[in-house]
């Protein structure tokens, strides 16, 4: 995929191109899927000839953040388009908003608790077996959203009570992390106390965008991304310590996102390593979009990587929209201990992948925007 470079009028009309099929694909009106927000679908691992339609923010958010990240580097025309998406998103949150007001957020709907939406018998535990909200979501919507900085500091602040400690013990990873007191997934009380490297890397990227103080979970996270890159466990061990994205190049693209914010030492001294990493990685992988994970990761950390070769006719839609490709997975065997974790999480027995369109087409925008500013800046 990645062979020659293409012109930068071209480039130009791929992201026009892409830009209008993210705004194609936005729902326009209330029905399965809320106004404003992004289809995507969920396939289970055991059961791979049939996608349900999941309704979540998670996307939506994501499509909304990474807009306003590279909105400066589109021209007037698709900054304009980009804008509009990014407004319509804006009431979709409201429907996984936290019930109490609080300005967290669910993976799934909170004004209908449900689970696993349109699955039958399983929605018969919507209310029991609710999850409560997560960093994860939290942080990409109230980014996605342009939330005020006191908001962001009133969350920070309610995030402190969800860590690693004595009162609640995390114990599905390995024992040299067991003592860490990084942030756990959840902000529930009565959940397990889970660790996801890209999760925190994305509760440190909400934290550096809006410039908060750090505080001692903030630290203790970044020790636990910092020690798992020592012992090479994002490589060897992707799906066990990022239960919830399990790739490496999901793992380093995540990275690469929370080091273009501004620098940070204990990292920096690792980019060169992380840079070979995403070298190899991009070297073996032929799946279009881990390529395009890659590919961006290294733009960031400012190396040029191959460049990416487009097609023109027909065939963009069913390149980008290749439903084979997986961002994000539920992984409930992520909340067991260990070994049930590890024992559940290889059988696939409690694996969701999760698939949307939209993304899909960002994830090249994204792409081709880097290109662009990495062009800008060798000139």
């Amino acid at each position: 995929m990645f062979l020659q470079a293409t012109a930068a009028g071209q480039d130009s009309l791929f992201v026009q191109k892409l830009l209008q099929r993210i705004e194609q694909l936005q729902v326009k009106e209330n029905g399965i899927f809320p106004g404003g927000s992004f289809p995507s679908y969920r396939l289970y691992a055991w059961n791979k000839d049939r996608y349900k339609a999941d309704v979540n923010p998670f996307f939506t958010g994501l499509i909304a953040m990474t807009l306003r990240d590279i909105r400066p580097w589109l021209d007037t025309a698709q900054q304009r388009i980009a804008g509009r998406i990014i407004d319509r998103t804006i009431p979709a949150y409201a429907k996984f908003r936290n019930r109490s007001g609080r300005p967290t957020y669910n993976f799934w709907p909170t004004d209908t608790p449900a689970i696993f939406p349109h699955s039958g018998w399983i929605n018969h535990f919507n209310k029991s077996q609710a999850l409560p909200d997560d960093l994860d979501d939290t942080g990409i919507i109230l980014l996605a959203m342009g939330a005020a900085d006191s908001t962001a500091r009133q969350v920070h602040q309610l995030m402190q009570s969800f860590t690693n400690n004595d009162a609640g013990k995390v114990r599905n990873t390995f024992k040299a992390y067991s003592n860490i007191g990084a942030y756990s997934t959840w902000f529930g009380k009565k959940m397990p106390v889970d660790f996801d490297i890209c999760v925190l890397s994305n509760v440190l990227y909400m934290v550096q965008s809006y410039h908060l103080a750090w505080t001692a979970a903030d630290s203790a996270s970044l020790d636990l991304i910092v020690r798992i890159l020592k012992d090479r466990r994002h490589l060897d061990a992707a799906s066990y310590v990022s239960p919830h994205y399990r790739k490496s190049s999901i793992i380093l693209y995540h990275l690469s996102r929370l080091m273009s914010v501004k620098p940070i030492p204990a990292l920096e001294q690792y980019k060169p390593q992380l840079i070979a990493d995403a070298q190899k990685e991009l070297a073996t992988h032929q799946q279009f979009h881990e390529q395009l994970l890659l590919s961006t990761a290294l733009m960031r950390w400012g190396v040029r990587p191959p460049e990416i070769t487009v097609p023109l006719n027909g065939n963009l839609n069913r390149l980008t929209e290749d439903e084979s490709f997986s961002f994000f997975i539920a992984n409930i065997a992520s909340m067991f201990p260990d070994p049930l974790k590890r024992w559940a999480g290889a059988s696939g027995i409690t694996r969701f992948y999760y698939y949307c369109p939209a993304y899909n087409n960002l994830l090249l925008l994204e792409n081709l925007v880097w290109r662009k500013r990495m062009h800008l800046h060798l000139q």
